[in-house]
């Protein structure tokens, strides 16, 4: 193979599922004429930068999974080395394609409350499995970075809590279960994106630390998941000045923090891929096409994700590098390729998951995360004021009646006749944005109510979301179910009797 050829294996550009003939036929030229080595699967091009949540578009999206097993198919049939296969599927399948197991988010699983690693660990076993039985070879995933700033736009509910001890020992069970199916994962976004305000998709963040406070908490799950012999590590689109002499560069773009720190100080000997290329952190800099992927790659990344222009990347890549650079980086993919059973890829039949026991899964988490987190219920005085007549219930934010009151089990009263009212809050979103969708007249009602008589609040949701709902101490009793599923719903109904 010639130098371009082996550049070419570092790259894994964006593939959509929903797209066009026309883009389906340009990624084909890029694995004919480029010879890529990898492809990275989005859902669409609107939302290649989002988690799945409520899309800016409206897309036709029957049959997505099925498209994608179809492209994965497509595209390794005509590649001369085979693809490796990722998707940024940080809880399963489902982040990126509908109809697939979804399962809890890494800040449900950081409240588990008995045998944590363990159940984190078979998650991550089996959301492998469903990734491995699809053609994919590589999950974007788990995050690692710790989320002290509950402001943070872009981490919250990602990361599995605010401990860097936790952290640490949670995201290696998930990267331990992933290896454990047969799939690559890897840690991210080194050297920890949890504690910024800045969303690295549309700009840099900027991390204000001192080395000293940096070791103690955003690269202490790195640090720990490397002495385990961690295989990869995302690198983020953020800055940190104390550890690039004073410079606000990003860090994917950072030789002094991959290969200074990262590799020659914490003893990394994995491979490094960088974070999408694409994001608005670093694409700006660099307008000639190529110099922003020459500089991930002298900076120490592995493997390219997400660039926007891998022809002119691979030339300027090939001008700038010393054989023995692109040797050593071209072995390191190789490697991981063999080692992820690549090289045997075979034509992919659309799997049939087993649902029943994705929701006996559900089932057990749900008994283990679903917390009161305050206060306390007593299911017999619930039941004497319901039969009375003089218990209330609302729903909030919910468009049909949910399977959680359908499980309740209570007459309820008019909440104005009510002693005593339960509200059921399923917030909107995920993510801090507009008060993670949350308008604030009911807001203003759900405080105004905890404040006139004794209420109990349900939360089904990201927990971040708490503050927008008034003081702890107004609700007689606040019960968390962080997810939507139907077996979490169940069992916060469960409680109530």
């Amino acid at each position: 193979m010639n130098k371009h050829q082996k550049i070419a294996q570092c790259f894994s550009p964006a593939a959509f599922i929903h797209d066009t003939e026309e883009n389906y036929q340009a990624i084909e030229r890029l694995i004919r004429e480029q010879e890529i080595g990898g492809l990275t699967f989005f859902h669409s091009r609107h939302s290649a930068a989002a988690n799945f949540e409520k899309r800016a578009e409206v897309l036709d999206v029957s049959g997505t999974f099925e498209m994608l097993i179809g492209l994965i198919n497509r595209y390794q049939a005509i590649s001369k080395i085979p693809l490796l296969i990722s998707i940024d599927g940080e809880y399963g399948l489902a982040m990126r394609i509908e109809k697939t197991p979804q399962y809890p988010f890494a800040i449900t699983l950081g409240a588990l409350k008995e045998d944590a690693e363990r159940w984190v660990e078979e998650v991550g076993y089996r959301m492998g499995l469903d990734m491995k039985r699809s053609g994919i070879h590589l999950n974007l995933a788990p995050c690692a970075d710790v989320n002290t700033n509950p402001n943070n736009p872009v981490i919250g509910y990602r990361s599995f809590g605010d401990d860097p001890e936790k952290v640490a020992h949670l995201a290696f069970a998930a990267y331990s279960g992933m290896k454990k199916a047969g799939i690559g994962a890897c840690l991210k976004h080194f050297p920890g994106h949890g504690d910024t305000a800045t969303d690295s998709h549309l700009g840099l963040p900027i991390l204000n630390k001192t080395k000293a406070e940096l070791e103690t908490e955003e690269l202490l799950p790195f640090q720990y998941g490397i002495e385990r012999g961690v295989e990869m590590i995302m690198v983020g689109h953020l800055a940190v000045p104390a550890l690039t002499g004073g410079k606000d560069i990003p860090a994917s773009i950072s030789r002094e923090l991959i290969t200074d720190l990262l590799k020659a100080e914490m003893g990394f000997k994995g491979l490094v891929i960088s974070d999408a290329l694409n994001m608005k952190a670093v694409a700006n800099l660099y307008p000639e096409p190529g110099e922003l992927e020459w500089q991930a790659f002298h900076a120490g990344n592995d493997i390219l994700c997400f660039s926007d222009h891998v022809k002119e990347g691979i030339e300027k890549i090939a001008q700038n590098a010393s054989d023995k650079e692109v040797d050593a980086v071209f072995e390191k993919v190789m490697d991981l390729k063999k080692r992820l059973g690549v090289m045997e890829t075979k034509t992919i039949e659309v799997p049939i998951f087993d649902w029943e026991s994705h929701s006996k899964l559900q089932k057990d988490l749900a008994e283990n995360y679903v917390s009161v987190i305050s206060g306390e219920i007593n299911p017999e005085e619930l039941k004497a004021l319901a039969k009375a007549g003089k218990l209330g219930y609302r729903e909030f934010f919910t468009q049909n009646s949910s399977i959680f009151s359908q499980h309740l089990d209570l007459s309820f009263a008019p909440i104005n006749q009510a002693e005593k009212v339960v509200l059921a809050v399923f917030v909107p979103s995920h993510k801090p944005l507009n008060q993670f969708g949350m308008d604030q007249g009911i807001l203003d009602e759900i405080q105004k109510l905890a404040k006139s008589k004794p209420c109990i609040l349900i939360h089904f949701g990201n927990p971040l979301a708490l503050k927008h709902l008034g003081k702890l101490e107004d609700f007689e009793a606040v019960i968390c179910g962080y997810q939507f599923f139907g077996e979490t719903q169940k069992r916060v109904a469960a409680l109530f009797k």
